[in-house]
């Protein structure tokens, strides 16, 4: 390892996170792992590129020096930013995955048992048909989640960073509320909020903000479409800030007109959800009681408001597809993992169908402390009713 002080985090935070994955590697009686996955390749090394979709992969031995496996231009990036000292880089032209079992060969861990992430988005199934076919002289065993186990909780220095990543997050919502108008188009807005994000410090983020207006915002996870926003109607907004991969998340509902009777239900009902759960979130709550909590407000409603999904997710490292992490941990039904400090989630008590045909959201990002749990953001929750814009 290269001991470096020009990586996101200081290199001791790298090293701990290595020691920590080797002591889950022993445990698993692993020789060595393969690891494909973005984030877990950001968590382990600082390496980052948008070329992802291209294989790439950090080897770690147990007893010895890791390595990784790059498309050729890729290398650069682990010159650049990682403490990684050993690559094995593939052109374009060549084969990956041969790359990778000669590699294994060539330091030693043929006839080992070797663990690689099965479920990883980026070890398509071609690629481990190719490598169970071609390593035949060690064994293959899966052992997705173990990375995971150490991004579950985040450390201070981690904490700082997504102070910055909700920073970028205020920004490009305030941004937002400034553009939506009357008049203004999706794309407008969606433009102000990713200026405002950008300015502030934000990095490109693993999904750009989610802007729908009026019947549109009954679409799911849809976002700017060049559609014309009316007097009168409301605009649901979703802004996830970046910044060293790792997000903040928050939604917030803009109102063109005045605030109804309905509109105010639904505000107090979700926020409601959220006060309730901050009092109570804490370590040793489950995620079964968190949710249980949250959906049994938002459903107690006479608007019909539904909270149709998970009401959260942990969130940090993040490439495309996605922001969240939580096919780490989702906030639902029947999961009883226990919350620990240093766990992070965006939690969403949002609502589906108020009147049947409007889509609202107040949603935070929460982290658990020693005692309790605390919030990222400062931003009022209340949404933001613009009566000039009124019909």
């Amino acid at each position: 390892m290269i001991e470096r002080d020009d990586m996101t985090f200081p290199f001791a935070e790298y090293q701990r996170r290595i020691d920590e994955l080797r002591g889950r590697m022993q445990k698993r009686l692993l020789d060595a792992v393969v690891i494909s996955d973005p984030e877990n390749l950001m968590y382990l090394t600082d390496y980052q590129t948008t070329g992802y979709s291209f294989f790439q992969a950090l080897v770690i031995p147990l007893d010895n020096e890791p390595f990784m496996i790059t498309r050729k231009l890729e290398e650069s990036n682990v010159y650049a930013r990682t403490w990684v000292e050993i690559t094995r880089p593939y052109p374009d032209t060549g084969d990956a995955i041969q790359m990778l079992v000669e590699s294994l060969r060539e330091f030693g861990l043929n006839g080992k048992h070797v663990g690689y992430e099965r479920n990883s988005y980026f070890f398509p199934a071609y690629h481990q048909d190719s490598i169970h076919t071609t390593f035949t002289d060690g064994r293959l065993l899966d052992c997705f989640g173990i990375v995971e186990q150490g991004r579950i909780t985040k450390s201070p220095v981690e904490i700082e960073i997504m102070r910055k990543a909700a920073h970028a997050t205020e920004a490009g919502m305030k941004a937002g509320f400034e553009a939506c108008v009357a008049g203004a188009t999706e794309n407008e807005i969606g433009a102000a909020i990713s200026a405002g994000m950008f300015r502030a410090g934000g990095e490109t983020p693993a999904v750009m903000p989610y802007v729908t207006s009026g019947p549109r915002t009954m679409i799911g996870h849809a976002t700017w479409e060049g559609r014309v926003v009316q007097p009168g109607e409301h605009i649901f907004l979703e802004v996830g800030g970046c910044y060293r991969r790792y997000h903040t998340a928050m939604m917030r509902t803009v109102v063109l007109g005045d605030m109804t009777d309905t509109f105010y239900k639904a505000q107090q009902k979700m926020k409601f959800a959220l006060q309730r759960l901050k009092e109570i979130m804490r370590p040793g709550l489950t995620v079964s009681d968190a949710d249980n909590l949250v959906r049994a407000i938002i459903t107690d409603n006479d608007i019909g408001g539904r909270l149709i999904t998970r009401s959260g997710y942990s969130i940090g490292i993040a490439f495309p597809p996605s922001w969240d992490e939580g096919y780490i941990i989702s906030l639902k039904q029947g999961i009883s993992t226990v919350l620990e400090e240093g766990m992070t989630f965006h939690i969403i008590p949002w609502m589906w169908g108020v009147e049947g045909d409007k889509t609202m959201g107040i949603s935070d990002t929460l982290y658990v402390t020693e005692n309790g749990c605390e919030s990222f953001f400062t931003l009022d929750q209340d949404f933001v009713v613009k009566p000039e814009y009124g019909a």
